[in-house]
């Protein structure tokens, strides 16, 4: 197990608590940790990497397979406290570090939690986009950066080829239960896959990304995007219609003249 207790534990309250042996402690300082998530105070990287430290072993400690699963929508769940948007920016920034430096660690008997967990934040990174406004680009921009400097980085030897394969496969799939209105801006959102899969150096990462984009459900957005334009454009026809009705109807007829 990787050493839970260092000189961060003493400095932060809440790490020794969440990496406890115990269960009972661990839920009240997960209780404990989203009522302080919810002070709109900005946190530093520093704070949120600690933070982490300590949710990674509280996921680590956690037994039995719907203990997991419910914890790790409870840490997923930890978004929602957060006040501000760069805030929830840092925390995904702070989890995606925590997984790249602890993922080799993980012993084949835990890995399926964490892969889990995995999937959980890559659905609440979607989520919380949408939530925003698919509309905002700015946000979109910088939140898949997130993803492009984290588990989808090119050239970052850190990053493990696991993390980058997991993230990989679920992604389209957690982008289809997020965006079931097929309102996101597609090409963005595949952008971060796209550039892995063609400037990656290890073909096994090219390969997995090239399976992924070709999923079938991607082009539910291409033809819900064909539909919407289509859609305005009989809605644009029907009102120039309409217009030139209501343009015939000035002209009264006044008879034939003589």
């Amino acid at each position: 197990m990787p050493a839970a207790t260092t000189s961060d534990s003493t400095n932060n309250p809440f790490i020794k608590s969440l990496a406890s042996s115990n269960r009972t402690t661990r839920d009240r300082a997960l209780d404990s940790l989203r009522t302080y998530l919810h002070h709109p105070t900005p946190f530093s990287e520093l704070e949120l990497l600690k933070l982490w430290k300590g949710l990674f072993f509280c996921m680590w400690m956690s037994d039995k397979p719907l203990n997991q699963q419910r914890l790790a929508r409870d840490l997923a769940g930890l978004v929602d406290a957060l006040q501000g948007k760069e805030n929830v920016l840092g925390w995904f920034r702070a989890y995606w570090t925590t997984m790249a430096r602890e993922w080799g660690g993980i012993d084949a008997l835990r890995m399926d939690k964490f892969l889990y967990l995995v999937r959980c934040y890559v659905g609440k990174g979607f989520e919380y986009v949408r939530g925003v406004g698919w509309e905002d680009e700015k946000l979109v921009e910088e939140y898949l950066v997130i993803l492009q400097e984290g588990p989808l980085d090119l050239h970052d030897g850190k990053i493990p080829n696991g993390l980058r394969y997991h993230v990989t496969d679920i992604y389209v799939d957690e982008l289809d239960k997020a965006d079931t209105g097929r309102n996101a801006p597609l090409d963005m959102m595949l952008a971060p896959l796209r550039r892995l899969g063609k400037e990656s150096l290890t073909k096994a990462v090219r390969k997995r990304v090239g399976e992924a984009l070709d999923d079938e459900r991607l082009k539910d957005w291409v033809n819900a995007g064909a539909e919407t334009e289509a859609e305005d454009e009989d809605a644009e026809a029907t009102e120039q219609s309409t217009n030139d009705v209501d343009g015939d109807d000035d002209d009264e007829f006044r008879g034939f003249e003589n």
